[in-house]
């Protein structure tokens, strides 16, 4: 029987990147997206659909992955659709910060809630969230972006404990930089000129990194092997960049490698 993945956030970049990979490899892909009207390739595909979903409502939650069930047995569940909140915490206005607590984190909860008494009553299912190395070292300027990558984190792990029990796997997929247009369409930013000069340097700094960013198409490969290797594992780091950062960190302990981050932005 063909394994079926469920993705959020599958119009562009991981999300879409995915889709493709998965269907390539033979897989039912259930694409969802806030307007899959608009969505021109992964439409093409055979053995992909596309369904409407919007991760802050959450009675359209429950509704799609009711069709979702409906259409093909899900095996995988990739909460990927996500954003990116840059800008001092002064500057960012209340709906902001609701928004991206709404995005990143309740939305990934709710789409794995509503998914976990299907996969209980299989006795089998892998949960899979696209987090970032921000959920495991932090910059300046995208400290509720970090609250909500450092959430899906820790509640993946909390989550793995129950989930267990049931025979239930979940895993995330923490990369680097993506050579998307992340910056661009992904990127919410608020500015306030007593930051201007952090903001500078902090954005020159993204655009070194951004050379040695992955390609989308790269991370979905990491993406396909935490959803297939079987492994009792939670997180996946995705790129050299994310790797390097990450072995750092774990080398010289979390307070040397802020200092370290603090000189090297702020000088």
């Amino acid at each position: 029987m063909q394994n079926t993945i469920f993705i959020t956030g599958a119009s562009t970049g991981l999300g879409k990147a995915t889709a493709k990979l998965f269907q390539s490899k033979g897989w039912n892909v259930i694409a969802t997206m806030r307007n899959p009207e608009k969505e021109t390739e992964l439409s093409q595909l055979e053995n992909v659909t596309l369904l409407p979903l919007d991760v802050t409502n959450p009675e359209q939650i429950k509704t799609t992955v009711a069709k979702a069930i409906a259409l093909h047995p899900v095996n995988v569940v990739f909460n990927n659709a996500g954003y990116g909140l840059m800008g001092a915490l002064e500057a960012l206005s209340d709906e902001q910060v609701l928004k991206q607590v709404n995005t990143n984190l309740l939305g990934v909860i709710r789409v794995t809630q509503a998914f976990i008494p299907y996969f209980r009553e299989k006795k089998s299912g892998l949960f899979i969230s696209t987090t970032s190395m921000g959920g495991f070292l932090t910059f300046p300027l995208h400290s509720i972006y970090h609250a909500t990558k450092f959430a899906v984190e820790g509640w993946s792990e909390g989550m793995s404990f129950e989930l267990g029990l049931h025979n239930i796997g979940i895993k995330t997929v923490a990369p680097g930089g993506i050579a998307t247009d992340f910056l661009g369409r992904s990127l919410d930013r608020n500015s306030n000129g007593a930051y201007q000069e952090i903001e500078d340097k902090l954005f020159g700094l993204v655009d070194v990194m951004m050379e040695s960013a992955s390609s989308a198409q790269q991370i979905a490969q990491v993406v396909y092997e935490a959803a297939t290797d079987g492994k009792d594992r939670i997180r996946y780091v995705a790129g050299a960049d994310a790797n390097a950062l990450y072995a750092r960190r774990q080398e010289i302990g979390s307070e040397e490698f802020r200092k370290e981050i603090r000189k090297q932005i702020l000088g």
